[in-house]
């Protein structure tokens, strides 16, 4: 059974949903059965890296919201995340765009290690506070994947990655994918949003019993809590 995933890496929801599908997934009896595969989707392409900049004053600029407000909707994330098991720390995350992110992601996905490297890449960005478009911040988090520096160097600047990143935009496109994240089972039923763990198991269960079936067309079963690509978050 095969579980497809768009999502931002700058999307704490993104990081909610992979949690609670991972939570659904432990105890999924045919767990073992079933493949997930992570696809690029950039939220926000012409945002420029401003490492510099305070998250929260670059969010109450572009939203136009006052700074006590974004940083009330920072908290109000925060507390979110801690029920799916995460730290996050929003109000220090850099404002970096995340295309090189991807570009890592991908080289991860062709080595087997995209789940691997969404968690390392999640939490550099909305836990620890790392630039996820500085050079040196991807060299360290692919060599901890287990990547040759020259081999990350390389993905870096790699036209085939940047070609797959623009084939999984053009797929979202295509299925008219808006917001992130965005699960796809067995190229039938669509789940947008961070569900909860509920959820994901009723979805699960559902899908593996037609698994055999191999009906085709594309289903939202449930919305939720996403982030879209105006910048807006639920």
């Amino acid at each position: 059974m095969n579980i497809d995933i768009w999502s931002d890496i700058r999307c704490p929801f993104c990081y909610i949903g992979k949690k609670n599908l991972e939570k659904a997934l432990k105890s999924f009896p045919q767990k073992d059965e079933v493949k997930v595969t992570w696809h690029s989707f950039q939220l926000d392409p012409t945002l420029t890296t401003q490492p510099e900049i305070s998250a929260v004053e670059h969010f109450s600029r572009t939203k136009q919201v006052s700074p006590s407000d974004a940083a009330a909707m920072f908290e109000n994330l925060n507390k979110t995340g801690e029920a799916a098991g995460i730290t996050f720390n929003l109000k220090d995350q850099k404002v970096a765009n995340s295309y090189r992110a991807h570009l890592l992601l991908q080289l991860a996905g062709s080595k087997g290690r995209a789940n691997d490297a969404e968690e390392a890449l999640f939490r550099a960005q909305l836990c620890d506070g790392k630039n996820i478009d500085d050079e040196q911040t991807l060299l360290e988090i692919g060599t901890e994947l287990g990547f040759a520096q020259d081999e990350i160097k390389n993905a870096l600047q790699s036209d085939e990655l940047a070609a797959a990143i623009s084939r999984d935009q053009l797929l979202a496109q295509q299925m008219n994918v808006r917001g992130v994240p965005f699960f796809v089972i067995n190229d039938k039923y669509g789940v947008s949003g961070a569900q909860p763990v509920e959820v994901f198991s009723e979805v699960l269960e559902k899908s593996w019993q037609e698994f055999s079936a191999g009906d085709k067309g594309l289903h939202i079963l449930h919305e939720g809590e996403s982030c879209d690509t105006d910048g807006n978050c639920d």
